[in-house]
């Protein structure tokens, strides 16, 4: 893994969550993050669903990306899903962004995994344009559909 790189370790947890605080505070979705420490811990270290890798600028994270392994199968075969990225506003433009999306596409070619994806808000030009201008392709013909709360249990219970 490149030396500007590091996987997060349990440790990491409390930082992880202030990541995702300030991830959903630039969303406009502060309120909605009920994550805490123990959920964190259990969900990506316990049970290990997920992986975390901060940017470091010497020694200090910077930057992370949140991603887990998904499966296409047209492709048949396995890819990434990169739920969360988010690099600090002093650190932007600098490459750390990046440099995070390039060790993941490493991971994901080390892996023979197929792609990697990612969801982006409509109103968020400027990561938009920072993932044209490395390649990405927009999907305009997939919406994403979600299922929480009642939906959720409702359709669980038949």
């Amino acid at each position: 893994m490149d030396k500007n790189i590091r996987k997060a370790t349990e440790k990491d947890v409390g930082l992880i969550l202030e990541f995702i605080k300030q991830l959903a505070d630039y969303e406009k979705m502060l309120l909605e993050v009920v994550a805490d420490e123990n959920l964190l811990k259990q969900w990506l270290f316990d049970k290990g669903i997920a992986q975390v890798i901060f940017a470091l600028d010497g020694q200090k994270e910077v930057g992370f990306a949140l991603y887990f392994y998904n499966f296409s199968t047209f492709l048949g075969r396995g890819g990434i899903y990169l739920e969360d990225l988010f690099v600090l506003p002093k650190y932007r433009k600098k490459g750390y962004g990046k440099l995070l999306l390039s060790t993941l596409a490493k991971i994901a070619v080390e892996n023979s995994c197929g792609r990697v994806e990612w969801a982006c808000l409509e109103w968020n030009k400027p990561s938009i344009d920072f993932y044209n201008r490395l390649g990405a392709i927009k999907l305009d013909e997939w919406r994403t559909f979600r299922l929480t709360g009642k939906e959720l249990e409702n359709l669980a219970k038949g």
